[in-house]
């Protein structure tokens, strides 16, 4: 899809739809939309005195123009009330339209920067939550559909800019936007892929290609060298697949005076049965999106070298199968992880902290700090705070007041959860230095608290996705499917540290 920022009269733009907007209780249009009502004859306004148009969030209005002007058709997208409009609503009312005119044949879009002006948005900002919502909105994963799909496809977004001085700082928003949204597009192909496909070792070559594509360091290891490392609780879940797993070890350079390395974990279950422990076989097929967090960090990287942060980081990906066969982990085994400390395991299906144990414990080896890891590690998270918000945990304050504003800015919601070391008691071991799991009571919190127990006091952070990765309905820029939840958030994250 062509996505460009064009210097033009909104009323001469020639596309298919040509999309603008009205807030709520907004009696006479101005602006752009006020031009293009002029230019069809006061249709709009009409409309409006009418009852038909009320401008509530979410509304759209399809109006056909006629020949009046180029554009065919005009759409009329609901702001909502204006005291209320933020750049999160330009995201998600940009998705909706793109989408709505996607299923009535329209292949080419204009669209001016919502909410700039009135709205109280800054042009550039708009504009790259225009990208974002245009690109992340229209998202579909049909790869292995072998019949032809119903919808077409759009070929070209244009933000029209009438103030030609403006363009560059609009085209700037709108790379930025683009290169933020490709990246969680990227992150919701790897998740979306059934695992028969996306296996550890794909995973590894997915990695591995984008790195050469995008001028990231990429390594790979394998079972020997994970062995030689001390990596007992990876391998330990990894022993019950035919899929040898593999750790995958990607870096970004963008700073190359300092020798801070900052460290993303992502947890790469590419299936989980549950092991010995299985799930019930109802919806087993969405543990394809087990390694959500993996996915997660490589787009974070990608997105990193498309803005050339100049930061370093580097992403760590431990990638396996959880299976159920003759080798498997069985409950009561003992594994020792790569820092030398040993996890009874009194349920196989608790398997991610279990890999992110040896993935936070090569980060500390090496020296990284902060580390954040991303993960979809609990149930109990969904319990906790359903589909709407990612859990989120910190041994760092000012890390995590940093990330909740990087969230924030992404239109991402994520809440802090508690820490108390009153909670380790549940995860206590007569056998071994930890259990893997303290029951099903704060599950997400004594989960958090498995994974710090490898981090010591290095600065740590850790999201829990399991509610968030994936959704069953559409809506703004979010399809069904998987979300590509964090990405936008950490990469504002580290484009902040970028910053310091």
């Amino acid at each position: 899809m062509d996505l460009r920022v064009v210097a033009e009269d909104v009323t001469a733009t020639d596309v298919d739809a040509l999309i603008v907007n009205l807030f709520e209780g907004g009696l006479d249009p101005g602006g752009a939309t006020g031009a293009i009502d002029n230019a069809l004859g006061g249709g709009i306004k009409g409309l409006i005195e009418a009852g038909e148009l009320k401008g509530k969030l979410g509304e759209l209005v399809l109006i056909h123009t006629l020949g009046r002007i180029p554009a065919r058709r005009v759409l009329v997208a609901g702001l909502g009330k204006q005291e209320h409009f933020n750049l999160d609503k330009t995201r998600r009312i940009t998705g909706d339209a793109c989408r709505f005119l996607r299923s009535r044949g329209v292949k080419t879009i204009a669209t001016i920067t919502h909410g700039a002006g009135t709205g109280g948005i800054a042009p550039e900002a708009s504009a790259q939550a225009v990208s974002e919502g245009a690109v992340m909105g229209l998202y579909i994963f049909r790869r292995h559909k072998t019949r032809n799909n119903d919808l077409t496809d759009i070929e070209e977004v244009r933000i029209v800019e009438r103030d030609p001085a403006r363009v560059p700082s609009l085209e700037a928003g709108c790379a930025r936007g683009r290169a933020m949204a490709e990246a969680v597009n990227f992150a919701r192909d790897m998740i979306n892929e059934p695992s028969n496909f996306m296996t550890p070792s794909h995973m590894a070559a997915v990695a591995a290609v984008m790195a050469s594509e995008y001028d990231l360091e990429c390594r790979v290891l394998e079972p020997k060298e994970m062995k030689d490392l001390g990596m007992g609780a990876l391998l330990g879940v990894a022993q019950g697949s035919h899929q040898e797993p593999r750790f995958i070890i990607m870096t970004h350079r963008g700073d190359e005076g300092s020798d801070k390395m900052i460290g993303l974990a992502g947890k790469g279950i590419t299936f989980d049965s549950g092991g010995i422990s299985i799930k019930p076989s109802e919806g087993m097929g969405e543990m394809k999106g087990d390694m959500a967090g993996g996915a997660t960090v490589m787009a974070v990287m990608r997105a990193l070298a498309v803005l050339k942060a100049e930061v370093n980081v580097t992403a760590l990906i431990p990638a396996t199968e959880n299976l159920p066969g003759g080798g498997a982990l069985k409950p009561g085994d003992v594994l020792r992880a790569m820092n030398d400390k040993t996890v009874e395991v009194v349920n196989t299906d608790a398997e991610g902290r279990l890999i992110l144990a040896d993935a936070l414990s090569y980060a500390r080896k090496e020296g990284m700090s902060p580390v954040i890891d991303v993960a979809t590690l609990t149930g109990s998270i969904r319990v906790a705070l359903g589909s709407v918000a990612t859990g989120m945990f910190a041994n760092d304050q000012p890390l995590a007041a940093a990330a909740l504003k990087a969230a924030d800015e992404a239109g991402e919601c994520v809440w802090q959860m508690p820490m108390f070391d009153e909670y380790k008691e549940q995860i206590k071991s007569d056998v071994a230095d930890m259990k893997n799991t303290g029951g099903r009571y704060g599950g997400a919190i004594t989960a958090a608290l498995f994974l710090a127990e490898f981090i010591e006091d290095t600065p740590w952070m850790h999201f829990d996705i399991a509610g968030t990765a994936e959704s069953d309905k559409e809506k703004g820029y979010v399809v069904k499917g998987a979300t590509g939840v964090t990405v936008r958030a950490l990469v504002n994250l580290l484009l902040s540290m970028n910053r310091k």
